[in-house]
């Protein structure tokens, strides 16, 4: 029975057919649909592009971008400049130090140092007071004026200084006059004559006048100049010397001028001083004026020569 069945066997093998058995030619041909597959599958995946007559979708409009304008060169450097300078800078926590410890001795010394520590300190500067022999109220006598009465102090800004005046007024002439309180020493106010100085003008009012054999212009420029001194004794001098009496020749209109100058400021600083009323004062010096030895002997020499 085997051998039956190994005979059908062997038929139905060699009934095959041949081409079940695939040739080279058909083994590429499968190796190259295998490959080609996986890249059929990659464009089956992408959209399919319209026909040329189909109508394309609307592209969504996008706002058009403005490019960015390029900062220069130097403003690019500058800015990181301008932002490091602005930056604040960290600043560091001071370290700790531990103090030493000083001995006993030594914060003595720390102690001892601190009230010349104290003294070191500048002074304030205070404004200096101005010494001066004059006050307020009381009667002077200014040069080129003559007697006048301090009525007050005042202080005024000149050229951006501050000046303590002193203010003046002259009754008579109708002047008020402010002399700062630094000069008046320097330009020869001083006070008023004492007694004795008073007693010593009126005796040289009575003396000889001594008058220089000179060009009238000439004395006349010295006699102003004693005038203007504010000196009593010279003064007085004047008004001996350009005093005239009944007996002799007039005075020049100049002669007049200076002499009753002189015997005005001559008057007033008297009445000042022994408070009497300048004509008694005038009345005191004509007095002493007519005392003079010369007045009476150019009297007797010009009678002598009237008679002859």
């Amino acid at each position: 029975m085997s051998k039956p069945k190994e005979k059908k066997a062997a038929a139905a093998k060699a009934a095959k057919p041949a081409a079940s058995k695939p040739s080279p030619s058909k083994k590429r041909a499968v190796a190259a649909a295998q490959k080609a597959a996986p890249a059929r599958k990659a464009g089956a995946a992408k959209p399919k592009s319209p026909a040329r007559g189909a109508a394309r979708p609307a592209a969504a409009k996008n706002p058009p971008v403005t490019p960015a304008k390029k900062k220069p060169a130097a403003a690019q450097k500058q800015a990181p400049t301008a932002a490091k300078k602005a930056a604040p800078k960290p600043v560091a926590a001071p370290k700790a130090v531990a103090a030493p410890v000083a001995p006993p001795k030594a914060a003595a010394a720390v102690v001892a140092s601190k009230p010349a520590a104290v003294a070191a300190k500048p002074a304030e500067t205070k404004k200096p007071t101005i010494k001066t022999e004059f006050k307020a109220g009381e009667y002077i006598v200014y040069p080129a004026h003559g007697v006048g009465r301090i009525v007050g102090i005042d202080t005024q800004e000149v050229a951006g200084i501050k000046l303590d005046l002193f203010v003046i007024s002259f009754l008579k002439d109708k002047m008020t006059l402010r002399v700062p309180m630094t000069k008046a020493t320097g330009v020869g106010m001083r006070k008023l004559a004492d007694p004795n100085t008073v007693k010593r003008a009126l005796e040289t009012v009575r003396g000889r006048a001594r008058i220089k054999r000179t060009m009238w212009s000439r004395r006349a420029q010295e006699y102003e100049a004693k005038i203007n001194s504010g000196d009593l004794i010279s003064i007085a001098e004047v008004v001996r010397d350009l005093y005239r009496s009944e007996n002799q020749p007039e005075q020049s209109y100049s002669e007049r001028q200076l002499y009753e100058a002189a015997l005005d400021r001559m008057s007033r600083e008297i009445s000042s001083v022994n408070r009497i009323s300048e004509t008694e004062a005038i009345r005191q010096i004509e007095q002493n004026l007519a005392k003079s030895p010369r007045r009476g002997a150019r009297g007797s020499e010009t009678a002598d020569a009237q008679a002859a």
